[in-house]
């Protein structure tokens, strides 16, 4: 028998529905609990790529006028991983064209409260003495606002303890405080000593108050959500929880992000083998319209184009990148504007500079693998993944000193290059000069084809695997169960 079972809730789980980390992290961190013991469960809404998906699907329970939903059901499969999945099949809130989110048009969904506060609520009754399934959950693990309320039905029904985890303070799950009363919520608990925040109902503030623990995605990450300029307003009630607040790297799943096993990559290479890296480097540049060149370094860019990832001062830079000369390549949508300078400076830089603009799961692991350095100069970072796969791939990235990127990336200097520690280049201060000095100091070391080389080994030697992170998160549920 498991000595630990966990319920972890979250409102979307690769491979069946992702619009980011968190999807990431739910679909490998339950997988790594399993690898060391922890019998852990996923609860996902059943949107309709779920429900396409899932396979071998049975009913284990069924909920009658729950939030006024005539029949919510709730299916067990397993995910192919191996980890078991419990679904929550509720057509008219969750099977709908669109994201897990928002609609087509990118517009919230008006109902994201009720959609969000039935997952939460599930989640609340499996870890409650009521509960319908044989399986029952010693602790249960809220991520990100959308499950933040199941802390505070845990709280107010005396169920088990729970964590939240943060995987981006910003998305904060505000609603109008009309929903309290159809949420089932005790209108005692809408004060400043529980989830009113400004005048709303806010999912996130009722996981971050009535959780027994509040975990989030890097050691940094966890320091600077408790200041004034990432804390995104919480930051007095994170201040005051810091006690029990943790910051756990996330891992990367080592089996997918492999070169010496990527069938997304022309050529496979290893730390001891890396010829194929620059065969890379050639399909790369041929897939893209590049210059065929192998003597100047090839810039890489897998990023949604947003203001919090920095690439306004990569685009702002880029003509006297090509000057130096570099070559680059973006992949990544979000910003129209954005996505409109990226193309623009294609087009006007033929040959040095493409942008695909879009998603491709094959160009980013090319990318990663053809690409000399890796650019990500986000403002602020929770943990982000890009740094950490291009280490794998040697391929070393220029990141700001922000959360996760502060705490996965060690900069180059002739100290930790010659103490195997190097493994990137990292600025502080956001601006593009800064951006453009670092990548102006990359290029030199590129050059310098023996230090180079050390460099990327240096990264390749790197253990971002997800064993680390899932023993420190058993850590954290064994101390909130008292037991170590």
């Amino acid at each position: 028998m498991a000595e630990l079972k966990v319920l972890f809730a979250t409102s979307e789980v690769a491979p069946f529905i992702k619009t980011g980390g968190l999807a990431d992290v739910s679909g490998a961190l339950p997988a790594a609990l399993r690898a060391i013991g922890v019998d852990v469960r996923v609860l996902v809404p059943g949107y309709r790529k779920v429900m396409e998906q899932i396979e071998n699907a049975s009913v284990v329970a069924t909920f009658e006028h729950l939030f006024g939903i005539p029949h919510t059901s709730l299916l067990a499969a397993t995910m192919p991983n191996g980890v078991p999945l419990l679904v929550l099949d509720c057509a008219e809130l969750y099977q709908r064209d669109g994201g897990p989110y928002q609609n087509p048009l990118g517009e919230d969904w008006p109902d994201n409260a009720l959609r969000f506060g039935m997952l939460s609520k599930i989640a609340a009754l499996l870890g409650g003495k009521s509960s319908p399934l044989d399986w029952h959950p010693d602790i249960v693990n809220c991520n990100d606002w959308q499950t933040g309320l199941a802390s505070a039905y845990l709280k107010f029904e005396q169920g088990v303890p729970s964590v939240m985890t943060i995987h981006n303070l910003a998305f904060q799950g505000a609603f109008p405080s009309g929903n309290l009363s159809q949420l089932g919520l005790p209108a005692s608990s809408f004060s400043i000593n529980g989830l009113e925040y400004y005048g709303n109902l806010s999912f996130l503030k009722a996981g971050l108050f009535y959780c027994d623990h509040i975990t989030t995605v890097s050691p940094t990450y966890a320091e600077e959500i408790q200041q004034d300029a990432l804390g995104f307003g919480m930051q007095g009630l994170l201040s005051y929880r810091q006690k029990e607040l943790t910051g756990i790297l996330n891992g990367i799943d080592t089996d997918e992000w492999n070169p010496a096993q990527d069938s997304h990559l022309a050529k496979k290479y290893s730390k001891g083998r890396m010829a194929g890296k620059a065969e890379n480097k050639r399909a790369l540049q041929e897939k893209m319209g590049l210059e065929q060149r192998a003597d100047i370094p090839l810039l890489g860019v897998v990023s949604r184009f947003t203001y919090q990832k920095g690439l306004d001062l990569l685009l702002e830079i880029a003509p006297r990148l090509t000057e130096l000369p570099v070559q680059l390549v973006m992949l990544g949508s979000g910003d129209v504007a954005m996505q409109n300078a990226a193309q623009t400076l294609a087009m006007r830089y033929p040959g040095k500079i493409a942008a695909y603009i879009g998603f491709s799961e094959a160009l980013s692991h090319l990318i990663e693998a053809g690409t000399d350095i890796f650019v990500m100069p986000s403002r602020f970072e929770p943990c982000g993944l890009n740094q950490l796969y291009s280490q794998r791939y040697g391929t070393p990235p220029i990141v700001h000193a922000t959360g996760g990127l502060a705490d996965s990336v060690r900069d180059c200097t002739d100290e930790t290059l010659a103490d195997g520690s190097a493994s990137g280049f990292v600025f502080s201060g956001m601006s593009a000069d800064n951006l453009l000095a670092t990548i102006q100091r990359a290029v030199t070391l590129y050059h310098q084809e023996d230090a180079w080389k050390q460099l990327r080994k240096n990264c390749m030697s790197k253990d971002f695997s997800w064993e680390t992170s899932a023993k420190a998160y058993r850590d954290v549920y064994r101390k909130v169960l008292g037991r170590g």
